[in-house]
């Protein structure tokens, strides 16, 4: 089953069933459309928003589901202030992330950063490291260092 490719002509004269498509959530799978990038970017989805995602952090999920939890839904300054007096290492990568989206908002998408907030922050787990540490007796055991996926989306208050 090859997925059909459509011309930009034929994206844009579908513009608004695309999109409408696109944000609906599919009945059985709870998903939604799929598209290419080239298709997203053609249509436009994806320019109300600043995005960072930082890969194989060393640093387990569920650390930085905590921090994460404190930021969600504020404002770009005081999502700043929250992480810059919170005494937890995933603040430190947080703060970085929320830059770097931000950046990417405004010089990207043109978005006013002063309107800016945390819409989406979440932290999915990544691969796992696994160690051994010897024990007594020739025994040994495992050890698991966790690493996370994290993504940041900022997106403009209306």
């Amino acid at each position: 089953m090859e997925k059909k490719v459509r011309t930009k002509e034929e994206l844009l004269s579908n513009k608004e069933q695309l999109i409408k498509e696109y944000h609906s959530v599919h009945p059985k799978s709870k998903k939604p459309a799929l598209l290419t990038k080239k298709e997203r970017k053609i249509l436009g989805i994806g320019k109300d928003e600043g995005r960072a995602v930082l890969r194989y952090a060393r640093i387990s999920p569920r650390k930085v589901k905590i921090v994460i939890d404190l930021i969600k839904g504020k404002d770009l300054d005081e999502a700043y202030a929250i992480l810059k007096y919170t005494p937890k290492a995933a603040a430190g990568i947080l703060m970085k992330l929320l830059k770097s989206a931000e950046a990417n908002a405004v010089n990207n998408n043109g978005l006013n950063s002063d309107q800016l907030y945390v819409a989406e922050a979440y932290a999915n787990q990544g691969p796992t490291l696994k160690r051994i540490m010897p024990r007594a007796r020739g025994t040994a055991y495992r050890i698991r260092k966790r690493t996370s996926h994290i993504t940041v989306v900022v997106k403009e208050r209306k």
